[in-house]
């Protein structure tokens, strides 16, 4: 890849990336910060990636920062198993359907909730989220169905959404 290619990659997959990491972490700095260590990981290793395959590479390593980014804050605020529950347990209610969403999709499994946003909010097709998470098509379609059930029945109560 050359330096052209390079910032044509971050011209056009930065906001998708930061969109995505986002999403999952739902804090801009660190969502900041995971992107830029991304792009400087794709820069160590510009000369090794074709262009064709910058898109891949990028949210393949982007999303492994996320998860070394994440162990790192578990291990840092230790056991929040007890926290969890109480968010699982909170019985909020909202007009707002986007905000009902964004709801639901923070109480899926993370495996679940990665893999449903890059199929349904970035658009990649089971075996390229294959490639980025490191699981099999098999299991990607396993767990966009679950997400996608649990989303369907979350949504789908009405006390949810009033």
């Amino acid at each position: 890849m050359t330096v052209e290619e390079f910032n044509q990659t971050v011209d056009l997959y930065a906001d998708n990336l930061y969109r995505f990491i986002l999403s999952n972490i739902k804090d801009v700095d660190k969502a900041r910060d995971i992107v830029q260590d991304t792009y400087e990981k794709l820069w160590m290793k510009v000369s090794d990636v074709e262009s064709t395959n910058a898109k891949a590479y990028m949210f393949t390593t982007g999303y492994r920062t996320m998860l070394d980014f994440i162990k790192k804050e578990k291990n840092h605020r230790g056991d929040m198993s007890e926290a969890r529950m109480n968010t699982l347990q909170s019985n909020n209610r909202y007009s707002d359907l986007k905000e009902v969403l964004n709801e639901a999709l923070s109480k899926l499994p993370e495996i679940q909730r990665t893999a449903v946003l890059l199929r349904d909010y970035e658009g990649y097709n089971y075996a390229e989220i294959g490639e980025i998470t490191g699981l099999k098509e098999s299991q990607v379609k396993v767990y966009i169905f679950r997400a996608r059930e649990f989303l369907k029945e979350y949504i789908g109560k009405m006390e949810n959404v009033i």
